[in-house]
């Protein structure tokens, strides 16, 4: 299962470096695959694990503000595993060349 979310202050100034950081390191200590974007974070794992890791960062988030947006968009499909970097893989086979990523 491939999960996109986002977890972020709402109210709390433009710049939300540090509190995605926060964020971030819990993901980066959960042993899960992961791939950070400008806009949101990709995990990979399965649903307990997952569902377990947002809820995690949300409460972090919401312990430090009055107001949490929490974004979640999910892909599970039976069976397929390594899809964090196969999707990538499977569209650069294609194009026959390596991708930004």
């Amino acid at each position: 299962m491939l999960v996109q979310f986002s977890v972020f202050p709402v109210g709390s100034g433009e710049s939300m470096a540090k509190e995605v950081a926060k964020v971030i390191d819990i993901i980066d200590k959960s042993g899960l695959s992961y791939r950070i974007t400008a806009m949101a974070t990709i995990v990979e794992g399965n649903w307990d694990e997952i569902m377990a890791l947002i809820g995690k960062c949300h409460h972090v988030m919401r312990r430090a503000h009055s107001r949490v947006y929490t974004s979640i968009v999910i892909d599970d499909r039976k069976g397929a595993k390594n899809r964090l970097t196969g999707k990538v893989a499977d569209v650069e086979k294609v194009l026959k060349r390596k991708l930004k990523t």
